[in-house]
Protein backbone atom coordinates (compact mmCIF):
# COMPACT_ATOMS: atom_id res chain seq x y z
CA UNK A 1 0.00 0.00 0.00
CA UNK A 2 1.02 3.60 -0.60
CA UNK A 3 0.77 5.52 2.65
CA UNK A 4 -0.32 9.20 2.74
CA UNK A 5 3.14 10.23 3.96
CA UNK A 6 2.71 13.96 3.35
CA UNK A 7 -0.29 14.07 5.69
CA UNK A 8 1.28 11.71 8.23
CA UNK A 9 4.47 13.79 8.22
CA UNK A 10 2.55 17.01 8.84
CA UNK A 11 0.72 15.40 11.78
CA UNK A 12 3.92 13.98 13.29
CA UNK A 13 5.55 17.40 13.10
CA UNK A 14 2.56 18.97 14.85
CA UNK A 15 2.67 16.48 17.75
CA UNK A 16 6.50 16.38 17.87
CA UNK A 17 6.77 12.70 16.93
CA UNK A 18 9.45 11.04 14.83
CA UNK A 19 8.34 9.57 11.50
CA UNK A 20 10.13 6.39 10.37
CA UNK A 21 9.38 5.21 6.83
CA UNK A 22 9.97 1.88 5.11
CA UNK A 23 10.74 2.76 1.47
CA UNK A 24 11.99 -0.72 0.57
CA UNK A 25 9.62 -1.11 -2.37
CA UNK A 26 9.14 2.52 -3.38
CA UNK A 27 12.64 4.05 -3.62
CA UNK A 28 13.58 4.49 -7.28
CA UNK A 29 10.07 3.69 -8.53
CA UNK A 30 7.93 6.53 -7.16
CA UNK A 31 8.38 9.81 -5.31
CA UNK A 32 9.91 9.65 -1.83
CA UNK A 33 10.24 13.28 -0.68
CA UNK A 34 12.08 12.76 2.60
CA UNK A 35 12.65 16.39 3.62
CA UNK A 36 9.47 17.85 2.13
CA UNK A 37 7.26 15.28 3.84
CA UNK A 38 9.04 15.58 7.19
CA UNK A 39 10.42 12.02 7.28
CA UNK A 40 12.95 11.60 10.10
CA UNK A 41 14.28 8.13 9.29
CA UNK A 42 13.88 6.54 5.88
CA UNK A 43 15.45 3.26 4.80
CA UNK A 44 15.30 1.12 1.68
CA UNK A 45 17.18 -1.63 -0.15
CA UNK A 46 19.30 -1.88 -3.26
CA UNK A 47 17.62 -4.72 -5.16
CA UNK A 48 14.09 -3.50 -5.86
CA UNK A 49 13.34 -0.07 -7.31
CA UNK A 50 17.06 0.68 -7.74
CA UNK A 51 17.60 -2.68 -9.54
CA UNK A 52 21.10 -3.45 -8.31
CA UNK A 53 22.26 -6.59 -6.44
CA UNK A 54 20.95 -7.10 -2.89
CA UNK A 55 23.18 -6.30 0.05
CA UNK A 56 22.91 -2.56 0.70
CA UNK A 57 20.36 -0.63 2.72
CA UNK A 58 20.29 3.09 1.95
CA UNK A 59 19.22 5.05 5.02
CA UNK A 60 18.81 8.72 5.88
CA UNK A 61 18.36 10.21 9.34
CA UNK A 62 17.22 13.77 10.08
CA UNK A 63 19.15 16.08 12.45
CA UNK A 64 16.22 15.83 14.88
CA UNK A 65 16.41 12.03 14.92
CA UNK A 66 20.20 12.08 15.36
CA UNK A 67 19.82 14.47 18.29
CA UNK A 68 17.46 12.02 19.97
CA UNK A 69 19.85 9.15 19.26
CA UNK A 70 22.72 11.04 20.87
CA UNK A 71 20.65 11.72 23.99
CA UNK A 72 19.85 8.03 24.64
CA UNK A 73 20.16 6.95 28.27
CA UNK A 74 20.84 3.30 27.37
CA UNK A 75 23.11 1.63 24.84
CA UNK A 76 21.77 0.41 21.52
CA UNK A 77 21.37 -3.37 21.90
CA UNK A 78 22.47 -4.18 18.36
CA UNK A 79 26.04 -3.39 17.29
CA UNK A 80 24.93 -4.06 13.71
CA UNK A 81 22.41 -1.20 13.66
CA UNK A 82 23.94 1.26 16.12
CA UNK A 83 23.64 4.49 14.15
CA UNK A 84 25.88 6.37 16.58
CA UNK A 85 28.73 3.94 15.84
CA UNK A 86 27.93 4.10 12.14
CA UNK A 87 28.00 7.90 12.27
CA UNK A 88 31.54 7.75 13.65
CA UNK A 89 32.45 5.32 10.86
CA UNK A 90 30.99 7.58 8.15
CA UNK A 91 32.27 10.83 9.66
CA UNK A 92 35.68 12.38 10.12
CA UNK A 93 36.51 10.17 13.12
CA UNK A 94 36.59 7.04 10.92
CA UNK A 95 36.15 4.66 13.87
CA UNK A 96 36.12 1.15 12.38
CA UNK A 97 32.74 -0.57 12.37
CA UNK A 98 32.72 -3.01 9.45
CA UNK A 99 34.35 -3.75 6.13
CA UNK A 100 32.37 -1.88 3.49
CA UNK A 101 31.22 -3.94 0.46
CA UNK A 102 33.10 -1.84 -2.10
CA UNK A 103 31.93 -3.88 -5.11
CA UNK A 104 28.34 -3.20 -4.04
CA UNK A 105 28.99 0.55 -4.04
CA UNK A 106 30.23 0.29 -7.63
CA UNK A 107 27.09 -1.66 -8.54
CA UNK A 108 24.91 0.96 -6.84
CA UNK A 109 26.72 3.72 -8.74
CA UNK A 110 25.99 2.00 -12.06
CA UNK A 111 22.34 1.50 -11.11
CA UNK A 112 21.99 5.16 -10.20
CA UNK A 113 23.58 6.14 -13.53
CA UNK A 114 20.90 4.12 -15.36
CA UNK A 115 18.18 5.87 -13.32
CA UNK A 116 19.74 9.27 -14.07
CA UNK A 117 19.84 8.50 -17.80
CA UNK A 118 16.16 7.54 -17.84
CA UNK A 119 15.13 10.50 -15.66
CA UNK A 120 13.03 10.27 -12.52
CA UNK A 121 9.82 11.64 -14.08
CA UNK A 122 9.96 9.13 -16.95
CA UNK A 123 10.84 6.32 -14.56
CA UNK A 124 7.97 7.10 -12.19
CA UNK A 125 5.58 7.42 -15.14
CA UNK A 126 6.69 4.03 -16.51
CA UNK A 127 5.86 2.38 -13.19
CA UNK A 128 2.46 4.12 -13.00
CA UNK A 129 1.43 3.16 -16.55
CA UNK A 130 2.60 -0.46 -16.42
CA UNK A 131 1.38 -0.90 -12.84
CA UNK A 132 -2.11 0.11 -14.02
CA UNK A 133 -1.80 -2.27 -16.97
CA UNK A 134 -0.92 -5.18 -14.67
CA UNK A 135 -3.83 -4.38 -12.37
CA UNK A 136 -6.24 -4.30 -15.32
CA UNK A 137 -4.95 -7.64 -16.65
CA UNK A 138 -5.22 -9.35 -13.24
CA UNK A 139 -8.75 -8.02 -12.72
CA UNK A 140 -9.64 -9.50 -16.09
CA UNK A 141 -8.68 -12.92 -14.70
CA UNK A 142 -11.00 -12.50 -11.70
CA UNK A 143 -8.45 -11.26 -9.16
CA UNK A 144 -9.60 -8.37 -6.95
CA UNK A 145 -7.33 -5.47 -6.03
CA UNK A 146 -6.59 -5.61 -2.32
CA UNK A 147 -5.56 -2.03 -1.56
CA UNK A 148 -8.07 0.80 -1.70
CA UNK A 149 -8.21 3.19 -4.66
CA UNK A 150 -5.75 6.02 -4.05
CA UNK A 151 -3.50 3.85 -1.85
CA UNK A 152 -2.22 1.40 -4.47
CA UNK A 153 1.47 1.17 -5.23
CA UNK A 154 2.42 1.16 -8.91
CA UNK A 155 5.36 -1.22 -8.47
CA UNK A 156 3.80 -3.78 -6.10
CA UNK A 157 0.26 -4.96 -6.76
CA UNK A 158 -1.62 -6.90 -4.08
CA UNK A 159 -4.59 -8.94 -5.30
CA UNK A 160 -7.10 -11.20 -3.58
CA UNK A 161 -7.30 -14.65 -5.16
CA UNK A 162 -10.54 -15.97 -6.71
CA UNK A 163 -11.95 -18.95 -4.80
CA UNK A 164 -11.12 -21.32 -7.67
CA UNK A 165 -7.38 -20.51 -7.71
CA UNK A 166 -5.14 -22.75 -5.59
CA UNK A 167 -2.55 -20.39 -4.09
CA UNK A 168 0.42 -22.66 -3.37
CA UNK A 169 -0.09 -24.97 -6.37
CA UNK A 170 -0.40 -22.10 -8.87
CA UNK A 171 2.61 -20.21 -7.53
CA UNK A 172 4.63 -23.43 -7.56
CA UNK A 173 3.79 -24.05 -11.23
CA UNK A 174 4.60 -20.44 -12.12
CA UNK A 175 8.01 -20.81 -10.49
CA UNK A 176 8.96 -24.30 -11.65
CA UNK A 177 7.48 -24.28 -15.16
CA UNK A 178 7.75 -20.60 -16.15
CA UNK A 179 10.50 -19.21 -13.88
CA UNK A 180 8.12 -16.57 -12.48
CA UNK A 181 8.11 -16.00 -8.72
CA UNK A 182 5.04 -14.43 -7.11
CA UNK A 183 5.06 -13.22 -3.50
CA UNK A 184 2.57 -14.90 -1.18
CA UNK A 185 0.42 -13.19 1.41
CA UNK A 186 1.94 -12.69 4.86
CA UNK A 187 0.40 -13.25 8.29
CA UNK A 188 -3.39 -13.42 8.23
CA UNK A 189 -3.31 -12.84 4.46
CA UNK A 190 -1.38 -16.05 3.79
CA UNK A 191 -3.18 -18.03 1.09
CA UNK A 192 -5.55 -15.13 0.42
CA UNK A 193 -3.54 -12.64 -1.62
CA UNK A 194 -0.60 -12.40 -4.02
CA UNK A 195 1.99 -9.62 -4.09
CA UNK A 196 3.12 -9.11 -7.67
CA UNK A 197 6.27 -7.02 -8.10
CA UNK A 198 6.85 -4.93 -11.20
CA UNK A 199 9.77 -2.72 -10.27
CA UNK A 200 12.93 -1.20 -11.64
CA UNK A 201 14.33 -3.05 -14.64
CA UNK A 202 11.60 -5.71 -14.42
CA UNK A 203 8.90 -3.07 -14.92
CA UNK A 204 8.45 -3.79 -18.61
CA UNK A 205 5.52 -4.79 -20.81
CA UNK A 206 7.04 -8.15 -21.74
CA UNK A 207 7.05 -9.30 -18.12
CA UNK A 208 3.33 -8.60 -17.87
CA UNK A 209 2.80 -10.63 -21.06
CA UNK A 210 4.89 -13.49 -19.63
CA UNK A 211 2.84 -13.64 -16.42
CA UNK A 212 -0.55 -13.40 -18.10
CA UNK A 213 0.41 -15.99 -20.72
CA UNK A 214 1.54 -18.41 -18.01
CA UNK A 215 -1.65 -17.86 -16.00
CA UNK A 216 -3.78 -18.52 -19.10
CA UNK A 217 -2.10 -21.90 -19.57
CA UNK A 218 -2.19 -22.88 -15.88
CA UNK A 219 -5.71 -21.69 -15.08
CA UNK A 220 -7.20 -23.11 -18.28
Amino acid sequence: MRQPLKEIGAYCKKVNTLLVVDAVTSLGACEVKVDEWGIDVCYSCSQKGLSVPPGLSPITVSPKAMEILRSRKSKVQSFYLDLILLEKYWGEERVYHHTAPVSMFYALREGLKIIFEEGLDRRFRRHEVLGDRLKMELEGFGFKLFAQEGYRLPMLTSVALPDWVDDAKTRSRLLNEYNIEIGAGLGWLKGKIWRVGLMGETCKTRYIHCLMGALREILA
